[in-house]
């Protein structure tokens, strides 16, 4: 009787796992969690590497202000409008003048 009685908790482990495993897969929490999850972690990879390449960029940008003259110099005349003692701006319009007829 003890024999016969043995086989029957891994029996019903494997009975209950057959059910329960394909439920709790395909529940809400599971399985398609599981993919959404995936699909997100790809997307914040994507964005992570995207930043990595804008703070390189930005290093090198910073070591190029820190060590380049003529870098300091573009940077202020180009973005702060910044002009060498002695210098004169000329500005001329992009439009032609038309004259009318």
């Amino acid at each position: 009787m003890e024999r016969s009685v043995s086989w029957l908790i891994p029996f019903g482990l494997l009975a209950m796992a057959i059910v329960s495993v394909p439920t709790l897969m395909l529940d809400d929490q599971g399985l398609p969690r599981y993919e959404a999850l995936g699909g997100e972690l790809r997307e914040v990879r994507q964005v992570n590497e995207r930043l990595r390449r804008e703070v390189r960029a930005l290093h090198r940008e910073v070591q190029s202000l820190r060590t380049d003259p003529a870098e300091v110099e573009r940077i202020a005349r180009d973005e702060l409008g910044m002009l060498r003692e002695g210098e004169l701006i000329f500005q001329f319009s992009s439009e032609r003048n038309s004259r009318p007829h």
